[in-house]
């Protein structure tokens, strides 16, 4: 009986805009405040924070939707945004306190676990990939406006503004989910089931990747997956820093690399993916992407011009295509029946990246003494920062070597993914994970049996 109106798809859209809305508005507070708390080793301390928060989220996020299956979706979308914005407010107030609660928040920052699973009870099958698309795309857009808009807003009135104003959207977003999100799964809200077991296999997140070596294709698929994702992984999580800091953009350019390179990979996955998919088949489209990854690493990692950031970022948003064009492959290869286990182990291997790949980079970044001892200087006439290009001159001549080391290992998957045929059929022994998921199935949920215990199955685009 809670909320406004009947589930709908625009209940989860509403609720991912504001949440990742508020935390792209500290795009550029957050550099500078990581870097004010961290003077030394500050790529090391940003990879361990962001390595602790996504390896806590591949270890929580199969039990949460295991338990939100149970005790429904609206409690635990409002634990998770709750949880994941909870750092917000402390930037301002305690540094070391705002570092150390997003880290701990990675236990509950799994939101689109939750939102992926209240779509599939919401939607019938045919109607799911439109629906994921339109969750995939708002988020997009959520990234894409606003940093610009906390930097011009941090650059005019202060980032103490920004702060407040983050924090008043995520509240606005809890408040949302209190008062106009219904629950999708109301049979299930009643006392009696809330006392259902929860088995381990349910809870398990390396449940998934045990099968990875029962087929020879899904291995190769595989092992390209974690040798592409792992440098995209640790990518993420610090190169807004070290254009930030070692590059010397200003918190605008940052904002504007951001939409830019945002806007370029909607259209990478749209229109181009198509029809590169139509032209070139499958397969060949995956070696392309594969092949812009590995230039795009190249060229950040031996980068030492901004305009060289920014070429590199228009090829960036070209690699982008590869995930898509694999999960595309999945789908086409396995049986209908093991579409969930498949997409699951992919899924799996991804959700580990997001703990190693932060972590892995920030101590290449430590090994080869990437950093800035303090903060940056005036700007000179020549546009960077006086320290930014002393450091430069001073330290290696591969200003970024992590992401020469992404660039071998995308090549490696790209040397794997050649043995990859184009037409299969993938053959994974799953008959006790159907069994499983038939016995704890809900006969009410439109949601096919794998993906009932996966909500980020069909995750191909985040």
């Amino acid at each position: 009986p809670q909320g406004i109106g009947s589930p709908s798809v625009y209940h989860a859209v509403i609720v991912i805009f504001l949440e990742f809305f508020a935390w792209g508005l500290l795009t550029a507070p957050t550099l500078v405040v990581l870097h004010e708390t961290f003077p030394k080793h500050t790529f090391l301390m940003n990879g361990l924070i962001q390595g602790v928060k996504g390896l806590l989220s591949f270890l929580s996020a199969p039990l949460i939707g295991a338990l939100s299956d149970v005790w429904g979706r609206k409690s635990f979308l409002l634990l998770t945004v709750f949880f994941t914005c909870a750092p917000i407010p402390l930037m301002k107030i305690s540094p070391w306190w705002y570092f150390a609660v997003i880290s701990v928040s990675g236990v509950f920052a799994v939101t689109f676990s939750v939102v992926f699973a209240y779509v599939a009870d919401i939607t019938q099958e045919h109607e799911r990939s439109m629906a994921y698309g339109l969750v995939s795309a708002t988020f997009a857009a959520s990234l894409v406006t606003s940093p610009a808009i906390g930097a011009y807003l941090g650059r005019v009135y202060g980032d103490s503004l920004v702060v407040v104003l983050a924090t008043a959207i995520a509240l606005l977003d809890i408040c949302f989910i209190l008062v106009a999100v219904p629950e999708s799964l109301p049979e299930k809200m009643r006392p009696a089931s809330w006392g259902a077991p929860i088995s381990w296999e349910q809870a398990d997140p390396f449940a998934s990747l045990k099968k990875v070596g029962q087929d020879s294709v899904v291995l190769l698929i595989c092992i390209t997956v974690f040798l592409s994702y792992l440098p995209e992984a640790g990518q993420y999580s610090s190169f807004f820093l070290y254009l930030r800091q070692i590059m010397g953009f200003s918190s605008e350019s940052v904002a504007a690399f951001i939409a830019v390179l945002g806007i370029l990979s909607i259209i990478a996955q749209t229109i181009v993916l198509s029809l590169l998919m139509r032209s070139i088949g499958n397969k060949n489209t995956i070696l392309l992407g594969l092949g812009f990854q590995i230039l795009q690493l190249a060229w950040y990692g031996f980068g030492s011009e901004p305009w060289m950031m920014w070429a590199a970022g228009a090829v960036a948003a070209m690699s982008s295509i590869t995930f898509p064009a694999v999960s595309a492959l999945v789908s086409r290869t396995a049986d209908a029946d093991q579409q969930g286990v498949v997409q699951g182990m992919i899924t799996g291997i991804r959700g580990l990246c997001n703990g190693l790949g932060p972590a892995l980079y920030g101590f290449i970044f430590y090994i080869f003494h990437v950093e800035l001892n303090e903060l940056p200087m005036p700007e000179s006439p020549s546009g960077g920062s006086v320290v930014t290009q002393y450091q430069l001159q001073q330290n290696s001549i591969i200003p970024g070597p992590p992401f020469l080391f992404g660039a071998c290992s995308v090549l490696l998957a790209l040397l794997v993914a050649l043995f990859i045929p184009e037409h299969t059929n993938l053959n994974i022994r799953s008959s006790n994970w159907k069994k499983h998921c038939g016995s704890h199935g809900h006969p009410h949920s439109p949601q096919a049996p794998g993906e009932a215990k996966e909500p980020l199955l069909q995750d191909t685009n985040v």
